[in-house]
């Protein structure tokens, strides 16, 4: 129910005390001052009848009366009756779901020969010069740029990271501070107002102080310097009084004298026994009564010296006086080896790491780079590989690549691994796509992708991709079961097939599958990053197309054939698109634009996107505005079926990388030999059988 006015039926005076308990449609009270009202009906005919008083409680109650929606805090500016907020909730805009879909997908392995890297390589080139790009290839490489993003350098190579110069420590530490600068500098000017208050107020304070036992890094700081202060004050009456003439002054002495016969005047509070100065009696029973366990344990360590010095606690090292061994005669110190080596560590040859059998032959020998007979350009090593390889190793092995292992009692292995990169050093926050950026386009990663396990989550691994597209609460199930259930888990084998000797380079792949309903392909924007529908155009339409996009260049590329008919009618065309042609037709033209904005209430979602705002100060403020777009959902597919394309095996007969190797002359078997000489006889089952007779 909305909170309107804010308030509350029990706070509420009732002024007739009939009508407070009555309920009934049919009373027939009669009708008094301070006792009952009249019955009356609703007046937006939703069939109730109540009394008159009564009829603002009623409103917050009525199932006829105009609300906003439910989801009004997220953007939807839908204004209904309150029965109908239920069923608004299935249409409503900003009822949305984010696509929480993930997947795995590592780095390509150059050592293993069935990894792809001909294959990739290939596509590559093909890709570059348009000919074409395949489904899995191009998911590969927008996971790649979202891995690159995410990947920093300076984890894996910290020796390669560029110190921080001082001014960037400053103003860091300054943004870090600024807060809490801020609170100081205020409880510095309260805390001087308080000591030069009355009597009245510090009493006051202290009763504050006691009831709130909050003591961070602020308050410590206040209460060092409020000590220092009281130590200050103690050391000049201590002076006074040691010399109380040279320090009188005639008008305080008389001020004094008045004082004391008025009796008027506040005589200050004993702080020596109240307060929480280290050099204060009793103080740490104060502070045991006043503050939590964790609270005097970090005033101790901070104070503890202090406390040492005024003698409030005993010192860790006891003194003369505690110290009840001083009679004894001391014993000379003797070393005594409680742990004695196995004789196997001496003796034993290490087995699990100096096998001669597995280990190559080797021998001593001083060498020098040039040795090596390899140019300085092969000293530099890929960025991308090098930091795939130390992620991958950090995931799979659970540690890094240099890192020191213990392999027995005596012995620690010590990992050492020196980086050559051009783009080093690098600075505090660079990604790899930062040092990436003007190198050739090349695929690192894997074509096939794998399902998220319990051991590789997205909350671990950082090789976990994020589908995160956002979605109608309807069109959630449809994108789920086309996109991730039909395309993307079958894309490897089944909803596009390459050739069987796609290992050894082969870049031909078909796409089996089409929507049973109509002719369309299957592509992926990688701009978006999703999948798409793209119809198949008859070649007499194309034909006749023609024409009038000659026409459209001679007249200075102005407006299309479709521009030119009614906006009614452009609306009523734009109703069977679904949300991604929406999305991109709104981009040809500022026509098509505010065809599209009219379905936006319909057909569009509302979703808060988060804007940080800088004020002139230096201040910062997160605010959330609502944000109207379509969906990334292409037309729903029921079923596919399969496409009219010939078999893979066709291809083969065409195949480049399909070579035939025909054996004309006839090849001895293993059991057959030309020497004659021997005259062993060979065994057989038969002569094995007759043998045993």
């Amino acid at each position: 129910i909305p909170r309107e006015d804010h308030r509350s039926r029990a706070s509420k005076v009732r002024q007739h005390v009939h009508c407070d308990s009555c309920y009934s449609r049919r009373c027939r009270a009669r009708v008094e001052a301070s006792v009952c009202c009249a019955v009356i009906p609703c007046r937006l005919h939703c069939g109730a009848l109540f009394h008159l008083c009564k009829e603002e409680d009623h409103l917050l109650l009525c199932p006829t009366v105009r609300v906003p929606c439910l989801n009004a805090g997220f953007g939807c500016p839908v204004q209904l009756p309150r029965s109908s907020q239920a069923a608004h909730l299935r249409v409503c805009p900003a009822s949305v779901l984010c696509c929480t879909m993930d997947w795995l997908r590592w780095p390509t392995d150059d050592t293993n020969p069935h990894s792809n890297i001909a294959l990739q390589e290939n596509v590559l080139k093909e890709n570059e010069e348009g000919q074409g790009e395949a489904l899995d290839f191009a998911m590969a490489l927008v996971d790649q740029s979202d891995l690159y993003g995410r990947l920093k350098m300076r984890p894996l190579y910290p020796e390669l990271v560029e110190d921080e110069e001082e001014e960037e420590v400053k103003e860091e530490k300054k943004e870090e501070t600024a807060t809490g600068g801020f609170a100081n500098g205020v409880t510095n000017n309260d805390a001087n107002e308080a000591g030069n208050s009355s009597c009245v107020n510090n009493v006051e304070e202290t009763e504050q102080n006691r009831g709130g036992p909050v003591l961070g890094k602020e308050k410590l700081n206040l209460l060092e310097m409020m000590f220092s202060m009281e130590r200050g004050a103690c050391a000049v009456a201590q002076a006074n009084l040691d010399n109380p003439k040279q320090n009188a002054v005639p008008g305080e002495m008389a001020q004094d004298k008045d004082t004391d016969k008025d009796g008027e005047s506040c005589l200050p509070p004993d702080t020596s026994r109240s307060g929480h100065a280290p050099w204060q009696e009793g103080v740490l029973e104060r502070l045991r009564q006043d503050l939590t366990p964790q609270e005097y344990n970090m005033y101790v360590v901070h104070h503890g010296r202090m406390l040492l010095n005024f003698g409030q606690i005993a010192a860790c090292t006891p003194r003369e006086k505690d110290f009840v061994y001083g009679s004894l005669e001391p014993i000379p110190v003797q070393t005594l080896r409680s742990f004695k080596v196995p004789d196997s560590y001496h003796y034993r040859q290490r087995v699990n790491l100096y096998d001669t059998t597995a280990r190559a032959q080797s021998e001593p020998r001083g060498v020098d780079t040039s040795d090596l007979g390899v140019s300085e350009e092969a000293w530099f090593s890929d960025e991308a590989a090098a930091t795939l390889l130390g992620y991958a190793e950090e995931e799979v092995m659970g540690h890094k690549i240099s890192v020191s292992k213990g392999a027995d009692g005596l012995y620690v292995d010590v990992g050492t691994q020196t980086h050559s990169f051009r783009s080093a050093p690098f600075k505090r926050k660079t990604t790899l796509a930062e040092v990436m950026v003007d190198r050739p386009q090349r695929l690192q990663l894997q074509l096939q992708a794998e399902s998220v396990n319990s051991r590789h989550s997205r909350a671990s691994c950082v090789f976990t991709f994020l589908c995160g597209h956002t979605f109608h609460r309807r069109e959630f199930a449809t994108h789920f079961r086309n996109v991730h259930s039909d395309i993307q888990t079958c894309l490897s084998g089944w909803f596009e097939q390459r050739c069987p000797l796609s290992y050894l380079g082969c870049t031909y792949s078909q796409r089996r599958f089409q929507p049973s309903t109509h002719k369309a392909t299957v592509t992926y924007n990688q701009q978006l990053r999703t999948f798409n529908l793209r119809p198949t155009v008859v070649a007499s339409l194309g034909d006749a197309s023609q024409p009038q996009k000659e026409r459209g260049g001679r007249t200075g590329g102005g407006e299309d054939s479709l521009s030119s008919l009614p906006y009614e009618v452009l609306c009523h065309m734009a109703t069977f698109l679904d949300g991604l042609s929406l999305s991109q037709l709104a981009l040809v033209s500022r026509l098509m634009r505010q065809v599209c904005s009219s379905l936006l209430q319909e057909r569009g979602m509302v979703t808060l996107r988060w804007e940080r705002k800088t004020y002139s100060h230096g201040g910062a403020k997160w605010r959330a505005k609502p944000v109207w777009e379509f969906s990334r959902l292409f037309s729903s597919v029921d079923s596919w079926h399969m496409s009219d394309i010939p078999p893979i095996s066709a291809h083969l007969k065409v195949c480049p990388y399909y070579e035939t190797s025909v054996h004309r002359e006839p090849v001895p078997l293993p059991s057959m030999s030309d020497k004659q000489s021997c005259s062993q006889e060979r065994m057989s089952l038969v002569n094995l059988f007759t043998g045993n007779r």
